[in-house]
């Protein structure tokens, strides 16, 4: 009787812990899943304030190829500084990648800030150089131009012939005389 039961627990055992592993994966699977639905709905949320706050800023990322965003970039530090913020990429207005930023800042800074970022990717060239990058650098691997607060901010002809416009967004509005020039973009491999 007692040789019936080693099988029998060997099964039970296996059975427990095929059990547990799929729970994991499901937990795992959710959680993940929980983290691209909170990008998505704080990106739709920073988008609505952006065409809300930016005149013609809709029409502007309706012609975009792709569009970069950074719903919560978070930048905090004392003369230097840092920023942190995770994304997505959509096409077509669908998600088609996560990704997170980093910035290193020198000069007048004290405390924490967020904003909204957004790149985006004007012809089809630059959407497809950005996609096959292992990292991408703002400035090195593409020039980008940032629309400024005020009269600025309207697309004129010399920024319209860019391939990488930007906009960074407070809660204010758009932020002026700031370059995002050395902002580090990588994919997130989920």
């Amino acid at each position: 009787c007692a040789a019936r039961l080693g099988p029998m627990r060997s099964t039970a055992i296996i059975t427990i812990s095929t059990g547990a592993a799929v729970q994991a994966v499901a937990l795992s699977t959710d959680s993940h899943n929980t983290w691209e639905g909170s990008i998505n709905a704080s990106a739709d949320e920073a988008l609505a304030r952006l065409y809300k706050q930016v005149e013609d800023s809709r029409a502007v990322v309706g012609r975009a190829r792709g569009v970069l965003i950074f719903p919560k970039v978070v930048s905090a530090g004392f003369m230097v500084g840092g920023s942190y913020g995770e994304g997505v990429l959509r096409t077509g207005n669908q998600p088609v990648a996560y990704y997170s930023m980093t910035a290193v800042s020198v000069g007048f800074l004290a405390g924490a800030e967020s904003k909204a970022l957004f790149f985006l990717f004007m012809t089809d060239e630059a959407l497809k150089a950005f996609r096959n990058s292992s990292g991408w650098t703002a400035g090195a691997d593409a020039s980008v131009s940032v629309l400024r607060a005020g009269a600025s901010a309207a697309i004129d002809t010399q920024t319209a012939k860019q391939s990488v416009l930007g906009y960074v967004l407070t809660n204010e509005g758009l932020m002026a005389n700031l370059s995002i020039d050395g902002t580090k973009v990588q994919r997130l491999d989920l």
